[in-house]
């Protein structure tokens, strides 16, 4: 499948081995070798076990929880390949962490984006590869080309195939958990042919992830609702706008995003909710004896091994990113 104009190495952070295994399957290469260990102290140190030199390097590592063990594990990696005389180093982060920091809404707060994309960029990356960025500006925080693909049509396909009867009838209707959102959910509802509604709610700047569902607005009465998000963290906000859009008439009630972030106690509310089933890429791992019945995962990393190859055989990655 790819094209060797130089050679391409694909290295996994201990994040998500399994998506990097699976990259490394659509391009027909194996993953390449590194070790990860501690010192006594807790410092992590890797050793790269292969030949870098003249490569085309892709580093597989999303920055989820543990988010500083990842981040720290990844900017290390990125160091090692580098004064390995690596030709290229390509970060590919499904789910790009520290991102929901990325302006300031309050005196004396940091931009935690623009921290980690200097950080990359400093390490000696010449290119990063992500899925759905919390939000689009984070593109310019780098100095560096940044490939921004998304997974908005992998779920749209799939509710189109679960969903068709309904879809085919004019019942379905995409919801925006917030304001923020709507431009997401208004895409997402045209891949779909539906109709578009919006949550209004209140977030609690006096508790980290709290909101106040407000009103609904748009049409859901006897209709098969889809909720649309780029990340679901603790589920607060998709498990209370559920319970708003039911008490509003809603036949059934979907939910989808591209990363499962899932912190506590996000779990036990789905669980609880009233969301017959929650579709998530797979940017995030989830571990199988933790996964509720209601979540089902679809797999991003072939979209990722598509990118790849584009941009290692020097042809355009624009059509993957989406309209």
């Amino acid at each position: 499948m790819v094209t060797r104009l130089r050679e391409i190495k694909i290295f996994s952070g201990s994040a998500n081995p399994a998506f990097a295994q699976e990259i490394a399957d659509h391009l027909r290469v194996s993953v390449a070798s590194s070790k990860r260990f501690r010192f006594a102290d807790g410092e992590i140190g890797i050793s790269i076990e292969e030949s870098v030199r003249g490569a085309d390097v892709y580093v597989v590592q999303s920055t989820c929880r543990p988010v500083n063990e990842n981040l720290m594990e990844l900017l290390i990696m990125v160091d090692a390949l580098r004064r390995a005389s690596a030709y290229r180093i390509n970060v590919v982060t499904p789910y790009f962490g520290y991102a929901r920091q990325d302006r300031k809404t309050r005196g004396r707060e940091p931009i935690t984006a623009k921290l980690v994309a200097n950080l990359l960029t400093h390490a000696g990356v010449h290119r990063v590869i992500a899925a759905d960025l919390h939000a689009g500006q984070i593109q310019g925080f780098f100095d560096i080309p940044v490939d921004h693909l998304t997974g908005m049509h992998l779920l749209a396909a799939h509710f189109r195939e679960q969903l068709k009867g309904s879809i085919d009838q004019g019942e379905v209707v995409v919801v925006s958990p917030d304001v923020g959102g709507v431009v997401r959910a208004r895409k997402f509802a045209g891949q779909l042919n539906a109709d578009l509604a919006i949550v209004d709610k209140r977030r609690s700047y006096e508790k980290t992830n709290s909101c106040q569902v407000m009103e609904i607005i748009g049409d859901v009465q006897g209709k098969d609702v889809i909720l649309v998000d780029d990340i679901i963290d603790t589920a607060g906000t998709m498990v209370n706008a559920a319970a708003a859009l039911v008490e509003r008439g809603a036949r059934s009630v979907y939910a989808c995003a591209t990363h499962g972030v899932l912190s506590e106690p996000a779990l036990e509310r789905l669980r609880a909710s009233c969301i017959q089933k929650m579709v998530l890429a797979n940017t995030i791992p989830l571990p199988p004896d933790e996964k509720p019945d209601k979540i089902v995962q679809l797999s991003i990393a072939p979209l990722f091994a598509e990118a790849i190859d584009r941009i290692h055989s020097d042809h355009s990655v624009s059509i993957l990113f989406g309209a």
